[in-house]
């Protein structure tokens, strides 16, 4: 496996990595990319200006896996808007591969920071179904992984829990908020 950037890796690729997110995210985010056409759309939006778009791909070609960030902030701090695993391929080094990579080429940006947003719209974590309001910062003080939810991977990729937004996506189902520090210190 090897990683590239997305664009140059060519039409077939680029095609293949529209249909993974719908294939990715079908079983607990179904409606972030609910078909081709809206995932396609989201690929060319990562492959347009100034953004970094980058492609985990085996020997063979195939896309194992790809990300996506946007700078904010002039630069400083960057958003990881996409990364998605084939499912069959998850938890063998993919998704590690395409977040450091991604921390490298922020960091050679100059970019301090990369954050992200992690929904929970599937009951994944003990903050799904819940009032959060009052106190949000309580509720993520003791968050709890019920599915698989990616945040515990982000935590093992160094990222910190960085916030909450209640309702996000509907009554009880937050956005969950991770950063992590990838300038040199």
């Amino acid at each position: 496996m090897r990683v590239v950037n997305l664009a140059d890796a060519g039409d077939i690729a680029i095609r293949e990595a529209a249909a993974l997110l719908v294939e990715g995210f079908a079983e607990h985010w179904p409606e972030a990319w609910p078909d081709l056409d809206a995932a396609r759309r989201s690929v060319d939006e990562a492959l347009s200006g100034g953004r970094i778009c980058r492609a985990a791909v085996g020997d063979d070609g195939n896309v194992l896996g790809w990300s996506a960030a946007e700078p904010l902030y002039n630069g400083n701090v960057w958003e990881l808007t996409v990364l998605v695993v084939r499912p069959t391929l998850q938890r063998q080094g993919i998704g590690r591969a395409l977040v450091t990579d991604m921390e490298e080429r922020v960091r050679e940006r100059g970019g301090l920071t990369i954050w992200l947003g992690s929904d929970d719209e599937d009951d994944m974590t003990s903050l799904a179904g819940v009032d959060l309001f009052p106190d949000p910062l309580e509720h993520l003080a003791r968050i709890k992984d019920r599915k698989g939810h990616p945040f515990e991977f982000y935590r093992k990729m160094g990222f910190s829990i960085a916030g909450v937004l209640p309702d996000a996506n509907g009554l009880g189902k937050p956005d969950i908020f991770l950063a992590k520090s990838v300038a040199r210190r």
